[in-house]
């Protein structure tokens, strides 16, 4: 019986648009002293001040630490990285930007001003280290995005409104609850032929979500001939684009409807051409990209009976993490595929032959366990979302403190005097389970926040002295150090469980195994500063016995 049929996908970079351009200096927005009023607004406006620029951007940047394949190359990537660049950053005149962003073939306008600035300074100033993994992805997933645009006759350059959108992580959550690479809705996503149920979101498959997109984008194209305004459609739908058309008299271009737009989308089309910038003048900004080590090359196979995603990695050897990251939108693990209708998993080419060779005993292997006379047995899978409650801004005042290696829920639920529970409500945390990194939401009553805005600033030892806690001396710390060396199963009295550290394993998935302890705990345990350093055979201790 023939269980699959099987496609390879090639990448392969082609670029077509080689178009004249029309670049131009948007003057109102950009330093301009006779038009105040509008200086005014701009301040006011969310998306003018760098700080919060990053602040808006960065949850998807950060969440590209979420990927497994981003993990397992972390080390090599800050090996290949040159530090010394950070201090070395350049700065340019406007005229510079102008006269690149003109050299960009594309068919999209290119508007330069302030807004454009400001976001071109989150990505090659402020977010360097993330704009590096991008870089890295990109050579994995633009291939794809040009493939599929080529196929609807969309201009390629749009391939970085997924920077934007997701910054490259197929498993972005939005605040609204939109999905994916492309950030659609359920239903958005169900009308351009996306399949979403409890076992399958093909709003997290790169590829089928890409041509969900391309239709998207064509039909916007098709109801305002201009591109801006498409972006701009795509990102609070066409009804809010045409009341602001409406409030403007009837004009239809983006900067001249710009006021009348919700505030969200001011900042779209702005962060959309910073990003274009960004990706094809890295090397200006001395930005390099991550050499991320992404199965260029996979192999597609056509599944059409039910597989779980274990069976394929108990087989073939490839890492769970892995194969669950090359085919995010199986929920939980399980290819329910049928005779009648066929589903997609990818897995690196090297393993294709493998896979015909074994397939007999891929789909057998502990199907008892996984399947139940046909039925599927689900076991629950969690995925940390970019989710974070919203409270009232006329009640409470919003903080954002950045995680920090060694920091943990208690740590800061103490520090900010509020409880662990709300903190994790606040920022959709489970298990207490949070990276170095992260930026976590606070919320404290209005008027009570300002002794604890300097918190994010300060060092762990001057943390603890705020909130009142007792601090170890440095010959205490390092007498229990040497007391408890790092990897050995016992410390003083106690002993502790054990685990020998595998290929392919992360502090993250490690404490998963081990319910009531954390990725924190764990580093804490071991005085492992850099969760990435782990290496295969190395023994680290978990948590007391008992």
């Amino acid at each position: 019986m023939i269980k699959y049929n099987h496609l390879i996908t090639l990448s392969a970079a082609v670029w077509i648009f080689s178009l004249p351009v029309t670049v131009k200096a948007q003057e109102p927005l950009l330093y301009t002293d006779t038009l105040a009023p509008l200086d005014t607004m701009l301040f006011m406006d969310n998306f003018t001040s760098e700080d919060e620029v990053e602040l808006r951007t960065g949850e998807n940047l950060d969440s590209l630490l979420n990927l497994w394949y981003v993990n397992q190359a972390l080390e090599t990537a800050v090996d290949d990285y040159d530090s010394e660049a950070d201090t070395l950053m350049p700065d340019f005149p406007d005229s510079v930007y102008l006269r690149r962003l003109s050299e960009i073939p594309t068919v999209v306008d290119l508007t330069y001003n302030r807004l454009v600035k400001n976001y071109i300074n989150v990505y090659t100033r402020k977010r360097r280290e993330q704009v590096r993994i991008m870089l890295g992805l990109s050579d994995y997933y633009f291939p794809i995005f040009e493939e599929i645009f080529d196929i609807y006759g969309i201009p390629y350059e749009l391939k970085y409104l997924s920077v934007i959108e997701s910054a490259l992580n197929p498993r972005a959550v939005s605040r609204a609850s939109a999905v994916g690479t492309w950030q659609f809705m359920y239903s958005t996503g169900r009308h351009y032929g996306l399949t979403i149920n409890s076992l399958v979101d093909e709003r997290r498959d790169p590829v089928a979500s890409t041509h969900a997109a391309a239709r998207f984008l064509v039909d916007l194209y098709r109801i305002y001939n201009d591109w801006t305004l498409a972006l701009a459609a795509y990102n609070c739908g066409p009804g809010n684009v045409n009341k602001a058309i409406r409030r403007s008299g009837g004009k239809r271009s983006f900067w001249e409807i710009y006021y009348y737009l919700p505030r969200e989308t001011r900042g779209y089309v702005p962060a959309f051409i910073a990003a274009t910038y960004a990706m094809n003048y890295y090397g200006e900004h001395l930005i390099t990209k991550a050499p991320l080590q992404l199965p260029m090359h996979t192999d597609t196979i056509m599944v059409h009976e039910p597989l779980h995603l274990k069976q394929v990695s108990g087989v073939l050897g490839i890492p769970i993490a892995e194969l669950r990251d090359l085919n995010p939108q199986y929920r939980q693990d399980i290819v329910p595929g049928t005779p009648d209708r066929g589903y997609a998993v990818k897995i690196p080419i090297e393993q294709s032959a493998a896979f015909i060779d074994l397939q007999d005993s891929i789909f057998a292997f502990q199907d008892s366990l996984y399947f139940d006379q046909g039925k599927l047995v689900a076991t629950p899978q969690h995925y940390t979302a970019s989710y974070q409650v919203d409270m009232p801004a006329d009640k409470y005042d919003k903080l954002i403190y950045t995680v920090r290696s060694g920091d943990n829920v208690g740590f800061i639920a103490d520090w900010y005097d509020v409880r662990t529970s709300d903190l994790r409500y606040w920022n959709n945390i489970s298990r207490n389970i949070i990276r170095s990194g992260q930026k976590l939401v606070i919320y404290k009553p209005k008027g009570q926040s300002a002794r604890y805005r300097e918190l994010d600033n300060m060092s762990f030892s001057e943390k603890q002295q705020f909130a009142g806690r007792e601090i170890a001396s440095a010959s205490t710390t390092a007498s229990q150090a040497q007391a408890i060396p790092q990897g050995s199963a016992a410390g003083g009295s106690r002993e502790y469980i054990t685990y020998t550290v595998r290929q392919g394993d992360t502090l993250w998935e490690i404490s998963r195994k081990y319910p009531g302890t954390t990725e924190t705990e764990i580093a804490r345990l071991n005085n492992i500063t850099n969760a990435s350093n782990i290496k295969p055979g190395q023994v680290i201790r978990i948590k007391p016995k008992g």
